[in-house]
């Protein structure tokens, strides 16, 4: 038989903004639940070294999102591994469906769902995915040990990706359609000064070369951006790191945007265009993007949240969901 739960405060994601948000709504006596979502930990587990982590000179990603949860935990915060696969914005309290079956009624509710990697949407790059064609370095750069292998992007996810893949391949050739790198200076340094990379300025991908049997890459066809000139690269492996899109499906079309598809919240706040209704993290940020300032927007939102329960003098029973607008109409 499923499950109904209900909380006061339900947070949905499990990055810094997440388990931040956990933190301080168990503080303030909201009894959140959050629900991890299909990647618990967020972006953050598949790094490696985090160098600009207040307090660490250098962590490990995956560790310090144990140790993010575990902080949540202690704080009383309740870790549910599911993942929220539909959201009723217009019902009150809100109501969430959860893969498992359970429904999840709350009160307010913290979006604090990330981003994830964009792909260039090639059809060549689809066929090869996960026989050679990757967004995760870390996740499979170890099959790659002594191959050359190819990184295309110029942020700082190609470059951490490029010197990161050093490790394992005999070379990287970084592709990159203009001839400077948007990474932080620090990042390009340590790129330039490697002996195992080598940039490639102004190409793009044009085409994942490989083989069916077995399956796997052979190499990339890439092409001058200026000339259009097309060359192939041998390789065995090729990272796609050209950035990240807001995880935003549960809302997408419910509340308002900006940038694109980025959640839009007030500014100086995370209250969306929904009352009772919070963004934090990279699901709404497109300026900083990064694990400090997504901790801090979680901060924010139980903050937020637990003014907004405040002000609305939610009472202890579980109310039957009505609609946002009989709600409305009703007060």
């Amino acid at each position: 038989m499923a499950e109904t739960r209900h909380t006061k405060c339900l947070i949905i994601g499990s990055g810094p903004a997440g388990y931040t948000a956990g933190v301080y709504a168990s503080r303030a006596m909201l009894d959140p639940i959050l629900v991890q979502g299909i990647e618990p930990g967020g972006q953050l587990t598949t790094t490696t070294e985090v160098e600009n982590w207040p307090g660490d000179t250098e962590v490990q990603g995956p560790d310090l999102m144990v140790r993010m949860e575990a902080h949540a935990k202690a704080m009383g915060c309740e870790i549910i591994g599911d993942i929220i696969t539909e959201l009723d914005v217009e019902t009150r309290p809100f109501v969430a469906k959860g893969d498992s079956g359970t429904t999840y009624t709350a009160d307010a509710v913290i979006l604090a769902t990330g981003a994830r990697a964009k792909w260039l949407g090639l059809d060549s790059e689809e066929a090869y995915k996960g026989f050679g064609v990757s967004a995760c370095a870390t996740c499979d750069g170890f099959f790659y040990r002594g191959q050359e292998i190819v990184v295309v992007g110029g942020g700082n996810t190609a470059v951490e990706e490029a010197l990161f893949l050093t490790n394992f391949a005999s070379k990287v050739t970084l592709i990159h359609r203009r001839d400077e790198l948007r990474a932080e200076k620090i990042l390009q340094d340590r790129l330039f000064k490697h002996p195992k990379i080598e940039p490639l300025w102004f190409h793009e991908l044009d085409e994942v070369l490989g083989e069916d049997n077995p399956k796997g890459v052979t190499g990339v066809r890439v092409k001058h951006t200026k000339t259009g000139e097309t060359q192939e690269i041998p390789c065995k492996g090729v990272f796609i790191a050209i950035g990240h899109a807001p995880a935003n499906e549960l809302v997408k079309g419910k509340v308002e945007m900006h940038h694109g598809d980025y959640v839009k919240v007030e500014a100086g706040s995370t209250r969306t265009s929904i009352p009772g209704l919070f963004a934090a993290g990279d699901l709404t940020d497109h300026v900083y993007r990064q694990a400090v300032t997504s901790a801090g927007m979680g901060c924010m939102a139980a903050l937020d949240a637990e003014k907004f329960l405040a002000e609305q003098d939610v009472v202890e029973d579980d109310p039957a969901p009505v609609r946002h607008d009989e709600a409305t109409a009703a007060s």
